[in-house]
């Protein structure tokens, strides 16, 4: 007689629709994070100035992760599929307007109603693929999910970088073609996940917010987080592209690349200039989803193990190290790009999941949710906040000769955080974590 081992773990499979909605997400992710990462670099271009760009870095991040409020609970009353295609006819008329924009208003304007797009977007394929995945397969489903959002963010830089040499026209085209597949993939494949519907009204929705937002401390650790973590955090993305682009010596980190890599890879990251020189293009480089498909589980082990707020403030240091490392790499050698982001990588593998996973835990269980929804508006905060002064300063320190200072003062920015958040914990005492 055969015994099956009791450490064997048989996992349910997962319906058509999962890798339906994965593919959705890596196809968004793609088209989204080819524009934002490649918008900096386009303005500038364009002739606009730092100012003009951070405003509308900073109103784009803050309606994607303010109306996701709205459309999660349109979706739960309406149907997921109706949303989807919802956001798919924002995002298509807004990436066509970017093909013709050619004054800084219908720029902000397009960009504005990508973001509508995005915020819309944002709870669908996640909530999808928690309807869908159960006590034994939810890990890996959400595994490959954030796989997914890695794939696509990495990979829609990369070709845009690619595509813009040949012409702008070409970045925008591309994501639109990819926002056309997934309305169509949508359409005929996409079918609603079993759910029980919530009758929640938008006003409900508000109010109970509301109600978590009456705890004063709470509210005030959810503001630190906004101003001293996310606001930084975005920065990186707001700013490093362009830094790579304008301020490096793009030509002699395509010869440190390829000494490494080889001309085949390095190629990849790179076009020639009209002098005929190989230069690398700053976003293909200059994101973190490499890294993290690389070291997040590696990483997320290691840190399981430990409290959450040590953990966090760990993550912190790191981040701060990651931007001083940026820095160097104008001054010292440009290759410490790669250091910087990659230590900047790991911290955010370190702070981001485990400060959200803490925040849900300090909720009773049936109000996990709520509590990581009031979550985003810390992330708002910080996102709306970034482009607004940092980026803004960033073109004064252009003025100067030391564009590489805005990451030191991001670094300080970071570095100031930790002694803040003790701070807190011994002021206002530190949260009670619920085991259930």
């Amino acid at each position: 007689m055969t015994h099956e081992s009791p450490s064997a773990v048989v996992r349910d499979g997962f319906p058509p629709v999962f890798w339906v909605a994965n593919g959705i997400e890596l196809l968004e992710r793609f088209a989204y994070y080819g524009i934002y990462l490649t918008l900096g670099i386009y303005l500038d271009q364009l002739g606009f100035s730092k100012g003009q760009l951070g405003w509308v870095q900073s109103l784009v991040l803050a309606v994607s992760y303010m109306v996701p409020i709205v459309s999660g609970t349109l979706a739960d009353r309406l149907g997921f599929k109706r949303v989807l295609i919802v956001s798919y006819l924002s995002y298509l008329p807004a990436i066509l307007m970017m093909i013709v924009a050619e004054s800084f208003s219908a720029i902000a304007l397009a960009m504005l109603t990508i973001a509508l797009a995005a915020g819309i977007f944002k709870p669908l394929i996640s909530g999808t693929i928690r309807a869908v995945t159960s006590g034994n397969n939810k890990t890996l489903g959400f595994g490959i999910f954030y796989a997914m959002v890695n794939v696509g963010g990495s990979l829609g830089p990369i070709v845009a970088g690619k595509l813009r040499v040949l012409g702008w026209q070409h970045v925008f085209t591309a994501a639109a073609i990819a926002v056309a597949a997934m309305l169509v993939i949508t359409i005929l494949y996409y079918e609603e996940p079993p759910r029980e519907r919530s009758d929640a009204t938008l006003l409900g929705k508000l109010k109970e917010i509301g109600e978590v937002l009456v705890d004063l401390k709470f509210t005030a650790f959810l503001t630190l987080l906004g101003l001293l973590f996310w606001l930084p955090f975005w920065c990186f993305f707001n700013l490093c592209a362009l830094y790579v682009d304008s301020d490096l010596d793009t030509a002699r980190l395509y010869v440190q690349f390829e000494s490494l890599f080889g001309p085949g890879v390095a190629g990849f990251f790179a076009h020639r200039d009209d002098a005929g020189v190989m230069r690398i293009l700053g976003e293909t480089v200059s994101h973190t989803g490499w890294v993290i498909m690389v070291f997040q589980v590696g990483v997320s082990r290691v840190i399981e193990r430990f409290r959450a707020i040590p953990v966090f403030l760990g993550g912190l240091t790191l981040v701060s190290a990651g931007f001083v490392l940026l820095a160097l790499a104008k001054t010292v050698d440009p290759a410490l790009l790669f250091a910087g982001i990659a230590v900047f990588a790991i911290g955010e593998m370190v702070a981001a999941p485990r400060i959200q996973e803490y925040i849900t835990w300090l909720a009773p269980k049936e109000k996990a949710g709520l509590y990581m929804g009031s979550n985003f508006l810390a992330v708002g905060l910080g996102g709306a906040l970034s482009g607004v002064t940092y980026t803004s300063w960033y073109g004064g320190l252009g003025e100067t000769g030391h564009p590489e200072h805005v990451w030191l003062y991001l670094a300080s920015h970071v570095a100031l955080a930790i002694p803040v958040f003790v701070l807190f914990g011994r002021l206002a005492g530190e949260f009670a974590e619920r085991d259930a």
